[in-house]
């Protein structure tokens, strides 16, 4: 479970920034910055823990550089740097939930910290979308980007919920 979120946080947050600079008209940029997360998904498979140090210093960069002094759209850049954030901290949990023995205490213990991160996301999704409102930057490639994130994150809460019930 830990695993797929760490995988989907690299993929949302180099992807988001990447198609941010892409939008943009910095199609290289876009190239390094999807290479860049190709490298950070390799380390995740070499379990080199060193890199998520790399990758949430890549993403903060790249994200505050597209939003403060390239003026890109916001949410693109909020949704790259929350995206390395939520890589950051799961690679993290991943290397310490791996020696808890327990099956039922680990999947206690990642629900949990999954459904505190989600929460955060969610607020940073939140101020990201009323970003993109107050700048009119709320574009059709958003709105799709939010539909996704609550799809499946309803149909997270829906598997919870029924191996709550179990």
């Amino acid at each position: 479970m830990t695993l797929f979120a760490l995988l989907f946080s690299i993929v949302f947050g180099i992807g988001s920034l990447a198609f941010g600079y892409l939008l943009t008209g910095f199609a290289p940029f876009a190239r390094w910055i999807a290479f860049f997360g190709v490298l950070w998904l390799i380390a995740v498979w070499q379990r080199w823990r060193w890199f998520a140090y790399l990758g949430i210093a890549f993403n903060l960069f790249a994200a505050a550089f597209g939003l403060w002094l390239l003026n890109f759209p916001p949410g693109w850049m909020f949704a790259g740097a929350i995206g390395g954030l939520l890589a950051f901290d799961l690679t993290d949990f991943w290397n310490r939930v791996r020696f808890i023995d327990a099956d039922e205490e680990r999947r206690g213990f990642e629900r949990h910290h999954l459904i505190r991160i989600s929460l955060l996301a969610i607020l940073g999704m939140t101020l990201a979308s009323v970003a993109m409102f107050i700048k009119l930057q709320f574009t059709f490639e958003w709105a799709i980007v939010l539909i996704v994130i609550v799809v499946l994150g309803l149909t997270q809460l829906i598997v919870w919920f029924r191996q709550i019930g179990k």
